[in-house]
C-alpha cells in the first residue's frame, strides 16, 4: 500500500480541467494501487484545498468526504475519528478540521480550549477568555 498526498488525493477526486494530465495520472495510480492509505493530514488538507482552490461550499464537500469514507479503495488514518468528525461536520455549524480535532480529543478524553467562539459551542469546547 502506499499513501498520497493532499495533491493526488485532490486529482484523484476532483476533476480539474487545467490539471487534465496529473488528474489522469492520479487516477492511473488509484485503479493500479487498489488500496491507497490517506494520512489524517491529506484528509484535512483536502477539505481546505476544495474550499480555497476550488471554491466548493460544504454541502459539496461532504460528497467528497463521504466518498472516502465508503470507497474500499481509501484506507483512511484513524478511521473512527474521521467518520465521528464528519458527522459532527454534517450536523454542526463547525469546520471539518475542528470537527476532527474534536473526534481525536474526545478519544483522548480531552476537553478542547479554544478562542474560536463558534468551535466553543461543542460540547467539552471551552472558550479561552481572560
Amino acid at each position: 500500500m502506499q499513501a498520497v498526498d493532499t495533491n493526488v488525493l485532490v486529482r484523484i477526486l476532483v476533476t480539474d480541467d487545467k490539471q487534465i494530465e496529473q488528474v489522469k495520472l492520479a487516477r492511473q495510480f488509484a485503479k493500479k494501487a487498489k488500496l491507497v492509505f490517506v494520512p489524517q493530514i491529506v484528509q484535512v488538507e483536502l477539505v481546505w484545498v476544495c474550499q480555497a482552490a476550488y471554491g466548493l461550499g460544504k454541502s459539496e464537500i461532504i460528497p467528497v468526504l463521504q466518498h472516502l469514507q465508503v470507497n474500499e479503495s481509501f484506507q483512511l488514518q484513524s478511521e473512527h475519528e474521521f467518520s465521528a468528525a464528519l458527522q459532527l461536520y454534517q450536523s454542526n455549524n463547525v469546520d471539518f478540521s475542528d470537527s476532527l480535532i474534536f473526534a481525536e480529543s474526545k478519544k483522548e478524553n480531552c476537553d478542547v480550549i479554544t478562542f474560536d467562539k463558534k468551535f466553543s459551542r461543542m460540547p467539552n469546547v471551552k472558550h479561552l477568555t481572560d
